[in-house]
């Protein structure tokens, strides 16, 4: 019985308004092991995502390779998911009108790698390909943080130039996601029963450029990590973390 209502509790927090005439470029930090709180807010309505902005339609963007699979591929299309692709999120930007909010897990699998319970690491400070595209679309960016995502499993992070490690990176490079060692709560893939409260903040004003410098990338790049870091810090005692956690951004 008790297996049976095994219940996840997620839930969405709103900390201002996003306009239905512009588009959005959401960054969704951490990735976690599943990105079970991106997953829930933005590709179901569970939690309450088109009642809290009103207008706004979300589309989680994941790892084109997924769609190639038989069977899964039905599954996360039928859930409204769409492929990582610089052709995809053009798409979704430019020729959908406006309210459009695509969801980009920034991370991605290098992130995967370094969660565990305890630890608020996200993988950013060298990626500026959704900045920049957000420059040439003229879409806002939207820092988002989901507190508890890293407390779904317990993971064997394994050490920086480890054999180990390499192995995981070689695998990352071939594959397209990372084989991380992980245990769940039951049967061990199940996640621990550990509410997520995904957070969503503020959107970032961001101009139309047809050819952004590297100057003007950089300058909204830094823009945006110091609005997560604010972010994070902001709510991190509402969602159960002591004053002592620190957000790691590498």
């Amino acid at each position: 019985k008790r297996d049976q209502n095994h219940k996840m509790d997620n839930s969405l927090v709103k900390t201002a308004e996003l306009s239905p005439s512009r588009n959005y470029i959401l960054g969704c930090h951490p990735h976690g092991i599943i990105s079970m709180g991106a997953f829930a807010c933005f590709s179901t309505e569970s939690c309450g995502f088109a009642q809290a902005f009103p207008g706004v339609r979300s589309t989680l963007a994941i790892l084109a390779g997924l769609f190639r699979l038989p069977i899964y591929r039905d599954y996360i299309m039928s859930a409204g998911m769409r492929p990582v692709s610089r052709h995809s999120l053009e798409y979704m930007l430019t020729r959908r009108g406006v309210g459009n909010a695509v969801v980009i897990i920034v991370g991605g699998a290098e992130e995967s790698l370094a969660c565990a319970p305890g630890i608020n690491t996200v993988v950013m400070r060298n990626r500026k390909g959704f900045v920049r595209l957000a420059l040439e679309c003229g879409a806002d960016l939207v820092p988002v943080y989901s507190f508890g995502e890293n407390e779904l499993y317990k993971q064997v992070v394994l050490p920086e130039g480890s054999w180990g490690r390499r192995l995981q990176a070689l695998f990352k490079q071939i594959m397209g996601f990372a084989p991380c060692l992980f245990l769940g709560e039951r049967w061990l893939f199940l996640p621990y029963r550990t509410p997520i409260t995904t957070v969503v903040g503020s959107p970032i004003s961001v101009p139309k450029l047809q050819s952004p410098t590297e100057e003007r990338v950089d300058h909204y790049h830094t823009l945006y990590m110091e609005a997560l870091t604010e972010l994070f810090h902001k709510h991190k005692a509402g969602c159960g973390l002591a004053d002592t956690h620190k957000l790691q951004i590498i």
